[in-house]
This record gives structure tokens, sequence and C-alpha cells, in this order.
């Protein structure tokens, strides 16, 4: 189903955004996301396709706290790495 907030078309957008800074590439992400989309094409159960949505979100936020942490250390070792040699 595409359209919507809670698509299918909007999360696979969403994913591919989320992983454009991917640590192993975007291309390498997006590769993998089209396998994961098209391996899963033919679902036509609503509970799977349900199930699956839940998982792609799962994976965005993941995704999200994995970036947030990579930034977040970036930010400590700029701007705490003195700390310890001042003492």
């Amino acid at each position: 189903t595409s359209g919507g907030p809670g698509s299918i078309g909007s999360l696979e957008k969403e994913l591919l955004y989320l992983g454009r800074d991917y640590p192993k590439g975007a291309d390498y992400f997006k590769r993998r996301l089209k396998n994961v989309f098209l391996k899963n094409k033919d679902v036509k159960d609503p509970e799977k396709i349900k199930e699956l949505i839940e998982r792609g979100k799962f994976v965005m936020k993941e995704l999200e706290a994995l970036y947030f942490l990579r930034k977040y250390r970036a930010m400590k070792q700029r701007y705490y790495s003195d700390t310890n040699k001042t003492k």
C-alpha cells in the first residue's frame, strides 16, 4: 500500500533517507533495503504486512539512535578530550 504516513512507500522513503549516513555507505544500505523489499513484495497476509512495517519502524529507530550516538561521541571527543589532561 502506498500513500499515507504509515504506508510501505513512505516507510521505504524514510529508510532510504536515513540510509544516506549509514556507516557502510549509502549504496550498501540502498542495495540491502531494495533486497528486503523485493523479498517481501508478494506478502499478502495483512498481519504479516503489519509485522514487517513494525520491523521497518524498529530499524528506523535503531538507525536514528546509532546516528545520535555517533554524533554525541564526536562532539564529546571534540569538546571534552582535554578534561583528563588538565587534572
